[in-house]
């Protein structure tokens, strides 16, 4: 009996470590065919092997951001995490986002995005407190400054590079509370 499942054991690990390896090799054989139809001269068919490797990481990208988003509060449930990778489109953006409700019938949405050059933008406007002042009230969440909006909405630029908004119908403190739930800490470290 102990055997089987040390067995049983092993085989899962080896499967997820063999999706893990797939994906890697996914991107790492969109960048080689890219390398190469380059080196042929072929520059559409190396732009489009780019493409889809930008693509895929950016898919990978938002599947980290949803393992950091919070679980749900007491007296919340959470729906299924969501994740989305726009490439180029609306200059990029890989996103992850939770929808959470409770016996009220509110409802809380926490979003994380990155891999987008108009976060370094919306990063400027926040670290100049008179013009972030002009969008809103400014709060902290952590160590962490924030736009805090007339409906208790929070936008927040971690590390220049990530947007975590927090919106919905719950109340200010609720919103507070899920913004204060994000790992704050390992989205810095990515």
């Amino acid at each position: 009996m102990m055997r089987s499942m040390v067995v049983a054991a092993a085989a899962a690990f080896l499967a997820v470590a063999g999706v893990q390896h797939a994906a890697a090799d996914e991107i790492s054989d969109a960048i080689e065919q890219g390398r190469k139809a380059y080196q042929a001269g072929d520059l559409a068919g190396a732009k489009q092997a780019l493409d889809l490797a930008s693509q895929l990481i950016g898919q990978k990208n938002a599947e980290t951001f949803g393992k950091l988003l919070p679980a749900a509060l007491p007296g919340w449930k959470a729906d299924e995490i969501q994740t989305a990778a726009l490439g180029a489109a609306g200059f990029g953006a890989s996103t992850a986002s939770r929808n959470y409700t409770n016996d009220k019938g509110d409802n809380i949405e926490v979003q994380i995005t990155g891999d987008s050059a108009m976060i370094m933008q919306f990063a400027a406007v926040l670290a100049n407190p008179q013009i972030a002042g002009a969008m809103g009230k400014l709060v902290t969440v952590g160590n962490q400054r924030a736009i805090q909006n007339v409906d208790g909405d929070l936008h927040m630029v971690v590390n220049n590079k990530f947007l975590v908004v927090v919106q919905g119908s719950g109340s200010v403190n609720d919103k507070l509370a899920y913004a204060r739930a994000v790992d704050v800490a390992r989205l810095s470290k990515m």
